[in-house]
């Protein structure tokens, strides 16, 4: 792990930087050299770095690789979202579908950026997170929505049991997901489901609020309101439970 001084002034975003590839540790460096707002206050190589870092470092947004030797982006994420008061994850990959990251954004992580993003866009992406203002635009959110069921049908790569076995635990968990979900959204007002259901298909606060005949803010309260009654992170979350609650019984 490697640490930089914490940044003067007037306390720009902190970023951590977590990646065992030096080039990717290098180039995220050069491109919060010198950018408004946001500055990266130290790098660790593996997951298993990732709590001492957070510890002595305080960052506001951790940018979290995924495949790592010694402790995967998805473990060291889940353990970080599990502390109290943690900082906004966001995950780094090459694959925009990959079922990592879908995983990564069950557990909390608040979106995800493909290690080709351009500069300017990776900066501003930590600039929202940190102002806790939804990532993903709802285009996006629609997209990764509908590509869900897709991807989590490819079990993890990690030493899979036999195929007929990984396909019946998959599906065990996918049903109890499901039930989780439809528990969960039992418990809304008829307005609030609105709200989720608004929220699942990708909509911003603004396209909410004339849908459903709000305002920007009272639409932006009941996400928050949502959020802290179903216990979510980010509406990210909530987007993926209204899609488990609506998913059909395979």
């Amino acid at each position: 792990m490697t640490t930089g001084p914490p940044p003067d002034g007037d306390t720009p975003v902190r970023v951590l930087v977590v990646d065992d590839d030096a080039l990717v540790r290098s180039a995220l460096a050069m491109m919060f050299d010198g950018a408004d707002g946001a500055c990266i206050v130290g790098e660790a190589t593996d997951g298993d770095e990732v709590a001492a870092a957070v510890d002595a470092l305080r960052p506001d947004v951790v940018l979290m690789d995924i495949r790592m030797a010694r402790m995967d982006g998805l473990r060291a994420t889940e353990l970080l979202l599990g502390r109290d008061q943690p900082p906004q994850v966001v995950v780094l990959t090459t694959f925009d579908a990959d079922a990592q990251v879908l995983r990564a954004l069950r557990a909390g992580a608040s979106g995800f950026l493909l290690k080709d993003t351009a500069p300017a866009e990776i900066v501003r992406a930590v600039l929202r997170v940190a102002a806790g203002e939804p990532m993903l635009s709802p285009t996006v959110t629609r997209q990764l929505i509908a590509r869900i069921a897709a991807v989590e049908a490819v079990p993890p790569p990690a030493t899979p049991p036999p195929a007929v076995a990984t396909q019946a635990v998959a599906a065990e968990r996918s049903a109890a997901r499901r039930t989780a979900a439809r528990r969960a959204v039992a418990q809304l007002s008829a307005r609030e489901r609105e709200v989720a259901l608004a929220v699942g298909r990708g909509l911003s606060n603004a396209e909410i609020a004339g849908e459903l005949f709000m305002s920007v803010a009272t639409a932006k309260s009941y996400v928050s309101r949502l959020l802290t009654k179903l216990d979510l992170s980010n509406r990210v979350q909530l987007a993926l439970l209204v899609h488990d609650a609506e998913e059909p019984a395979g």
